[in-house]
């Protein structure tokens, strides 16, 4: 039912479980809570990570050398499907394995960063009286963490005018690989350790962690279009679900024409923040801060299907300052044009970056670390 590892027995002891998982949209944020506290002083040994056996933790969050509990517990699906059986009495059986879980590792204090995965940590947090944070950094805050909310300590926000109780606009949580990319210094380092060449217009296609054939889709119709161009490279994370069906532009090496490289996940996105001269992406949480921390001039296209059209939300928050273009999907149809309007303005896309970055500004300042620090002083454990 669980799979776990601990810190060895002379690591000091968990100071906090930090939970949530299943897509990128919450382990990456999830592992940005964990090196914020690491910076501010707590040793990866105190910090614990919980998540779910089927998610994308299982890959990234072994690496990182905290201990991690990964739990077996599935999500509720919008639509009608046999999956939604399964949900209770596997959050049931997963809230038992927290339980015993916390009792063992006596955590100061329960991050939840969202997500279904965070619920069963979250739950049995509250039945043993353990303080909980919640970290929300979408506009539009999910259900999980609006339920974790309603008994949390305090909530962490990364929007002003939050729905969620007890609200502390603290930023989001960014890595720290990610806060400290300066493109200017980093571009031609970052280009050559992708691969790209230093002296084409980049673009950085980001369907999200699990892909988008839509926006697969468009930027097929755009390279096809624009086969020949040899001023010109795509770098297109398709997701691994759609990778293997991308239509890739030959010769590999852009000798004839358009570079394009397709892969199924991007591992190293501080240097595809540093890289690119424009991103073309979704609207997730975690995409839409570190554009604006970073900087990179930006097309976003929110996904009609997310929950309470919260993408859309994300986006608008940078859109509404100038930020980043914003394309609903219906207008897809012209994310060639709006592509190539932006390749040949560099003014409109140093007018983006100074006010995406000026709206990041808000993640760079280490009020999230304080505010947990501050919860588990509080709570006197």
């Amino acid at each position: 039912m669980t799979e776990s590892t601990g810190p060895e027995p002379d690591d000091p002891g968990c100071f906090a479980v930090v939970t949530g998982g299943g897509t990128a949209g919450h382990v990456l944020p999830a592992l940005a809570v964990a090196e914020a506290l690491v910076a501010a002083g707590r040793a990866p040994g105190e910090i614990h990570y919980v998540g779910s056996r089927r998610g994308i933790e299982t890959r990234l969050v072994p690496e990182t050398g905290h201990g991690r509990t990964f739990l077996d517990v599935v999500g509720v699906q919008r639509s009608l499907s046999r999956r939604n059986l399964a949900f209770l009495p596997k959050m049931l059986r997963a809230r038992r394995a927290a339980l015993g879980l916390l009792r063992e590792l006596r955590p100061r204090v329960v991050v939840s960063v969202g997500g279904y995965a965070s619920l069963p940590a979250v739950l049995a947090a509250r039945s043993l009286g353990i303080p909980v944070v919640v970290v929300s950094y979408d506009r539009r805050p999910g259900r999980a963490s609006q339920l974790a909310a309603r008994f949390a300590a305090a909530s962490a926000v990364a929007f002003e005018g939050s729905s969620l109780p007890r609200a502390v606009v603290t930023g989001a949580p960014i890595r720290r690989s990610v806060l400290q990319v300066d493109r200017d210094r980093d571009r031609t380092a970052a280009r050559r350790r992708l691969g790209l060449p230093v002296d084409r217009f980049v673009v950085a296609v980001m369907g999200g962690s699990l892909g988008s054939g839509v926006l697969n889709a468009q930027i097929d119709a755009h390279l096809r279009e624009h086969r020949a161009d040899a001023g010109l490279a795509v770098r297109q994370v398709a997701g691994e679900r759609f990778v293997d069906d991308v239509a890739r532009i030959e010769p590999p090496d852009g000798s004839d024409g358009v570079l394009h490289q397709v892969i199924g996940y991007e591992s190293d996105m501080a240097a595809v923040y540093a890289a690119a001269d424009l991103l073309v992406g979704r609207g997730g949480a975690s995409t839409v801060h570190e554009v604006a921390v970073t900087g990179v001039p930006s097309v976003l296209v929110p996904w009609s299907g997310a929950a309470d059209d919260h993408q859309r939300g994300n986006v608008e928050w940078l859109r509404e300052v100038g930020g980043a273009v914003m394309l609903g999907e219906g207008e897809l149809g012209r994310l060639g044009a709006e592509i190539e309007r932006l390749r040949a303005d560099p003014d409109a896309r140093r007018a983006l970056e100074r006010a995406a970055r000026a709206r990041g500004e808000v993640h760079r300042s280490g009020a999230m670390a304080g505010l947990i620090e501050r919860v588990a002083v509080v709570s006197g454990g």
